[in-house]
């Protein structure tokens, strides 16, 4: 298929029950806001998913599916040897609805009511509400901060470490060396590890990732992923997972498919991701390089505006993680009311990820979306300052 692909033409998705466009009022209040929020992008998937989608649909028949398959097996090996040159075991391989899913039924196999998960901050908010609805105890330690997090491993009930590879939402790419050493304070201290990765795709600037398979040797470890977020399209369900320890691997299939009742996986989302990891790589090139394109309009548009912001694009992601502070930005409800009610914009405060005084700019878009996106930003923050 041919590899030029168009990100600027902007696809409505309005009115097709988008949580980011249609559900905007939900989390802001306020309907018609141009949205920057939740981690999907506006563009359609790769030509080359929706070719074999296609072919899917046009067979007609929809029955119980079995994602054990070699195809699948063997696409998600090739992803791994083409794009992590890592060889993974595929009888570690494990399959789930979602990654928070997965996330979910690990933390009930590995921790007990009260125990302590210990997570970097700031912290996506899906961990936050899992951790806490679960009843275990959420214990968050800066990122790289060292210190603070083998005081966390060391208490007795922290049970679990949750190592988010790149981080969401500041976009850090983790080196193979903090990995290690992740990997050796959690070994040490007798601490579970769960490395979501569904981020991975995403690295910019030639910054590699390093799957945990890497670094996770014969410690108790689960990597949770899926090609959903690379190639948007979570809507269609599905990760899938890597667990190190045999015996883990068997209770949590057995959890999934006898207590949880999801023995058969959806075939599209097996047909997407296998598409996606033997023949979407060009896509997944040109879209990453189109969004490193507007994360560097971000910059340029904010630090001409706030010389003293330095902003610089995250290492990974679309999802632009700007610490406004430098900007005089101390008030975050009054930025909100200003992006809401003036500029008619809806972004992240970084509030929901517990740190005050930050927002999360989603710019996997269109550039004229982006571009009305950080004007706006800019003239909130202006309001904002110039109210003070």
């Amino acid at each position: 298929m041919s590899t030029s692909y168009d990100f600027d033409t902007v696809i409505d998705r309005r009115g097709t029950w988008c949580v980011q466009w249609d559900g905007v009022a939900d989390r802001f209040g306020v309907d018609g806001l141009l949205p920057f929020t939740i981690s999907d992008m506006d563009f359609a998937t790769a030509p080359e998913v929706l070719a074999a989608l296609r072919a899917r649909l046009d067979h007609g028949v929809f029955g119980y599916t079995d994602w054990r398959q070699g195809d699948f097996r063997s696409a998600v090996a090739h992803w791994y040897a083409t794009r992590y040159g890592t060889t993974i075991d595929t009888d570690r391989l494990v399959y789930g609805p979602s990654v928070l899913s997965q996330f979910s039924q690990l933390l009930q196999m590995w921790t007990a009511e009260g125990d302590g998960v210990v997570l970097h901050t700031p912290t996506y908010d899906g961990f936050r509400k899992a951790v806490t609805g679960l009843g275990r105890e959420l214990r968050g330690v800066p990122l790289g901060d060292t210190d603070a997090l083998e005081r966390e491993l060391a208490r007795p009930d922290s049970t679990v470490l949750v190592v988010c590879s790149p981080h969401n939402p500041s976009g850090r790419v983790w080196t193979e060396a903090e990995l290690a050493e992740m990997a050796a304070l959690a070994a040490r201290h007798g601490v579970a590890v769960i490395s979501d990765e569904i981020h991975a795709d995403f690295v910019h600037d030639g910054r590699p990732h390093v799957p945990w398979t890497r670094v996770g040797g014969d410690a108790r470890w689960a990597v949770v992923t899926s090609a959903s977020k690379s190639f948007n399209f979570p809507a269609l369900t599905g990760s899938y997972g890597l667990i190190g320890r045999t015996g883990d691997r068997t209770e949590f299939l057995r959890r999934m498919e006898t207590a949880e009742g999801l023995a058969s996986p959806a075939v599209l989302s097996l047909t997407a991701h296998i598409a996606a990891y033997r023949e979407g790589g060009p896509w997944l090139d040109a879209v990453r390089a189109y969004v490193a394109e507007n994360l560097a309009l971000v910059a340029e548009r904010l630090n001409g505006a706030f010389p003293a912001l330095e902003w610089e694009p995250p290492q990974a992601g679309y999802l632009a993680w700007i610490d406004l502070r430098r900007a005089g930005v101390t008030d975050d409800e009054a930025l909100q009311r200003v992006l809401i009610e003036r500029e008619r914009v809806a972004v992240m405060p970084g509030s929901t990820y517990g740190a005050d005084g930050f927002v999360r700019l989603n710019v996997g878009c269109a550039r004229s979306k982006v571009e009305a996106g950080v004007a706006a930003l800019i003239r909130g923050v202006e309001a904002v300052r110039g109210a003070a």
